[in-house]
């Protein structure tokens, strides 16, 4: 495992991003883990976080697109703090964008802020997590109707690893669905390799117990 993913597991236990305990999904799942990127919630939480996505953007998808789109709300301050990292570290200026959960009629109008899409443009799409992969189905309508633009993929934080709305994984329907690659900065099978048994800041974070119940979670809503 890349040393980046190690450390990007070990960034989310310390911001309370990555939870274990009793959860319940958007999509209506108990799970007994939960990652919420709400709780990045500082200046230098959001620099560290861009990082490690413009590590994963870069080693799937390079860094030859124009736009990096963040779906609202969340979607927003990973779009901005991705593009400023991508800027930083790779020495390419992408534009990034998201859209409004209500279109604007005054001032700078319409559905999108930050950088307009336009025909011809490269696209890659930054979410948090996916999980049976509902989302996309509002945010890709939004990016086509700006004109003809290329996807070139999706980006996700931590990939569930979880069916979506057949047996497949939530992102392999994705790709299949909509004809775009996906990826993501950790999977759940990374985290649990790192993290099972293995000591961090002196606590156990998933000891047999957990492993347990995660195990059990997967039985149920995992890939088949």
């Amino acid at each position: 495992m890349e040393q980046y993913k190690k450390e990007f597991i070990e960034f989310m236990i310390d911001c309370n991003v990555l939870k274990f305990g009793d959860f319940v999904t958007k999509s209506g799942r108990n799970t007994p883990f939960f990652v919420n990127t709400g709780f990045y919630r500082t200046g230098s939480q959001l620099r560290r976080l861009g990082e490690y996505y413009a590590e994963a953007i870069n080693s799937e998808f390079g860094t030859g697109f124009d736009v990096l789109f963040g779906p609202a709300y969340k979607g927003i301050p990973l779009s901005v703090a991705t593009t400023m990292a991508i800027a930083e570290r790779f020495d390419e200026d992408i534009r990034y964008c998201s859209n409004r959960k209500e279109v604007k009629d005054h001032g700078d109008k319409g559905i999108l802020l930050g950088s307009p899409i336009e025909d011809g443009d490269k696209v890659v799409i930054i979410e948090d997590v996916t999980t049976a992969g509902t989302s996309i189905e509002e945010t890709l309508p939004i990016i086509k109707a700006q004109g003809n633009v290329e996807i070139v993929g999706m980006v996700v934080s931590v990939d569930r690893m979880e069916r979506g709305q057949g047996s497949k994984s939530a992102l392999k329907e994705i790709e299949e669905k909509y004809g775009f690659p996906t990826t993501s900065i950790v999977t759940m099978e990374e985290v649990v390799e790192h993290l099972y048994n293995k000591p961090y800041k002196g606590n156990v974070i998933i000891d047999d117990t957990l492993k347990k119940s995660i195990d059990a979670y997967y039985e149920q809503y995992g890939v088949k």
